[in-house]
């Protein structure tokens, strides 16, 4: 059974041990890494154990094999936004009802009104016909050489698109022809 403990440990910024000291009983770092290699049968018990250890639901550290889930593929810093070395599995709140795949930026230093630790959430919109609705709302669309552009959209020429990135003093960045933009539908903060 694949599962996905060891990436929803590293959304948490968890360590193995980490997890192992919240089992209750507590457990081993080495018992939590073979159950998230599965070298080491994931049963039901250990499922429940390891979710109230991470403050999940059970259901979310199964990976189905349906649908690919969202992926966490940028994010944002102080000069500005920065596309992952390697995408990586993003933990969906809730379910979103829409069309077109979900994706995930992580803030990681305040910028304008987005504050470090916090999540975004966009919905990624394709069909250009589309992207005018997208007019004055905060998005994050590809660049060439897999870097990323985040900001509100201003501007949209045919397929050129125009994004002012959060903050004082930001330069806008054009981008002509993006594969897709995604279009930011729920703020994930920590209280």
């Amino acid at each position: 059974m694949i599962n996905r403990i060891r990436d929803i440990r590293r959304e948490k910024g968890l360590t193995l041990a980490d997890v192992a000291a919240r089992c209750v009983p507590p457990t081993t770092a080495q018992t939590i890494g073979r159950l998230e290699t599965g070298m080491r049968q994931l049963s039901l018990t250990w499922m429940n154990r390891i979710a109230a250890a991470l403050g999940v639901e059970p259901e979310l550290l199964v990976k189905g094999d349906a649908a690919a889930p969202p992926q966490l593929v940028a994010r944002l810093i102080d000069s500005g936004t920065e596309a992952l070395t390697q995408p990586r599995d993003a933990i969906l709140p809730t379910q979103l009802a829409g069309d077109g795949p979900l994706l995930a930026l992580a803030v990681e230093a305040s910028v304008g009104e987005y504050r470090a630790g916090d999540q975004l959430w966009l919905r990624q919109v394709a069909d250009e016909a589309q992207w005018s609705r997208l007019m004055n709302r905060d998005v994050l669309a590809p660049r060439p050489a897999g870097r990323f552009a985040f900001g509100r959209l201003i501007d949209r020429n045919g397929r050129r698109v125009a994004i002012l990135p959060p903050g004082l003093g930001q330069r806008q960045v054009v981008i002509d022809g993006p594969a897709w933009i995604g279009v930011a539908e729920m703020l994930v903060r920590k209280l």
